[in-house]
């Protein structure tokens, strides 16, 4: 099976790589290799790739910035997946997308379910939504995934933010109102795996599965646990103090949705699939960051 493999230095795009090698023959691009704000480009390669499968983990995630770069952002996450899903209706290509629990608006007391109406709060979680949209409406075959909390040992997430700032500073301040699944990318890359070589059985699938860790904390709660952990393994030498603090003590150009939590029990129902507890992917993360 050839796959093209979208973002490959993302968070999840950099863990995909690795996992998708057994699945298939990957073709890995960066936004070096690829302007998804450029449509012809986006046409031309995908043309000339002729993959079987498109997996698109590329994604405009400047949640704050996005406020003020709306039209990049819709660029990169809204019209980019259209043109992937419209280019892989042509061949039959298979597309898999990732999405976010932006999409809601989390004034939901529960988790949301992939059904739940999507109310997006900032641009970040629109500009995701009109990529779903378009997906959806191109009548191509394809997978959306919606994660939340995305955090790995490459690039900028809030686990590495935690780490460096427990370095460097003697209190933190962290908000304790915002609560989520913080979900390590590679728990994602690996189910992505299982989920593709399973699908092949269900190629006609159109649909969106919620996929993140399973149980719930703050933001407080998970960098309490980061500082915890890190300094058990010798990360940090020092533990700085945390302050919890309300959303509306911290502001940000975009606003954030109180309850990220989503329900994964389709996800589970449909292909076996459940990712660890947070807190115990936290350890193996951290495990891996000191090994």
């Amino acid at each position: 099976m050839k796959i093209l493999l979208l973002g490959k230095n993302g968070q999840v795009g950099w863990e995909l790589e690795r996992t998708l090698a057994p699945v298939g023959n990957v073709t890995a691009l960066g936004r070096s290799e690829l302007d998804l704000a450029d449509q012809n480009a986006i046409r031309s390669t995908v043309r000339t790739t002729k993959p079987d499968l498109i997996v698109n983990a590329a994604a405009y995630t400047a949640v704050d910035k996005a406020e003020s770069e709306p039209e990049l952002a819709m660029a990169i996450n809204g019209t980019a997946p259209g043109i992937l899903a419209e280019e892989a209706a042509l061949t039959n290509a298979y597309l898999v997308h990732y999405s976010t629990d932006y999409v809601f608006d989390g004034t939901k007391k529960t988790p949301y379910a992939e059904l739940d109406k999507p109310n997006p709060v900032n641009i970040y979680g629109n500009t995701k939504l009109a990529g779903e949209e378009a997906i959806t409406n191109s009548g191509c075959r394809h997978l959306i995934l919606r994660t939340s909390w995305v955090y790995s040992l490459h690039g900028s997430n809030f686990l590495l933010t935690i780490l460096r700032l427990a370095a460097e500073r003697d209190e933190l301040s962290i908000v304790n109102d915002q609560h989520g699944a913080p979900t390590w990318s590679r728990m994602i890359a690996e189910a992505t795996a299982l989920i593709i070589a399973t699908a092949r059985a269900y190629s006609s699938a159109e649909s969106i599965y919620h996929l993140t860790a399973t149980g719930a904390t703050t933001r407080h709660g998970f960098a309490t646990a980061i500082i915890n952990q890190a300094a058990t393994r010798g990360l940090l030498t020092t533990k700085p103090s945390l302050k919890e603090i309300r959303s509306a003590d911290y502001q940000t150009a975009a606003q954030r949705p109180k309850n990220s939590l989503l329900d994964c029990s389709a996800l589970y129902n449909t292909y076996g699939i459940k990712i660890p507890d947070w807190h115990s992917a936290l350890e193996f993360a951290l495990d891996v960051h000191k090994a």
